[in-house]
């Protein structure tokens, strides 16, 4: 039996450590939900992987959950509701999008109470009344928190920057049992 070289396996068992944490780094973030926001999908504590790179692949998607730079101390963890080119508007507790009715299923989650009768869930409104603008321009996006009632998002601060993306939530893996990996529609 041969004998290991402990001196030669001690340097490569470093680079490649060094080599893992700088891909991970570079690929993936780690993220702790702040907020009630995105609630029913996600909950204030809940841990979050982010992938870095998936935008650098393919162009983003609505509905994708997302994480962007909101300023130089905050990020924020929002869903996509429009598209550049988009026309967005809210009726009656419908998401209208070009003109066509587009269901949001991920806002129906274990029974959580979304609206009453007197109370929308998410209050009417057009992109020309709370931007200004009557589409999504170019190389922006509109989002929005799954917790209409109580959601700082684009309502607020109107249209954010392809530049600020951070990456797309790919999983939510704590607590264990609240364990996700997709968010879409």
């Amino acid at each position: 039996m041969k004998k290991i070289n402990y001196r030669r396996l001690v340097p490569l068992v470093i680079l490649v450590v060094i080599f893992a944490v700088i891909l991970r780094s570079s690929i993936f973030a780690s993220y702790v939900v702040d907020g009630e926001s995105m609630q029913p999908t996600l909950y204030d504590g809940n841990l979050l992987i982010v992938n870095k790179v998936v935008y650098n692949i393919r162009d983003v998607g609505r509905f994708d959950v997302i994480v962007f730079h909101a300023n130089e101390e905050d990020d924020y963890v929002k869903r996509v509701i429009g598209l550049p080119g988009d026309e967005i508007e809210y009726t009656n507790d419908k998401l209208y999008i070009n003109g066509e009715y587009v269901p949001e299923k991920f806002l129906q989650v274990d029974g959580y109470v979304q609206a009453s009768d007197n109370h929308p869930y998410t209050k009417n409104f057009t992109l020309t009344e709370i931007t200004g603008d009557k589409v999504v321009p170019e190389d922006q996006l509109f989002v929005m928190g799954d917790n209409r009632g109580d959601s700082y998002d684009s309502r607020a601060f109107g249209f954010i920057s392809m530049d600020q993306l951070v990456g797309k939530v790919d999983i939510k893996y704590w607590p264990l049992s609240q364990t996700k990996l997709s968010f879409g529609k």
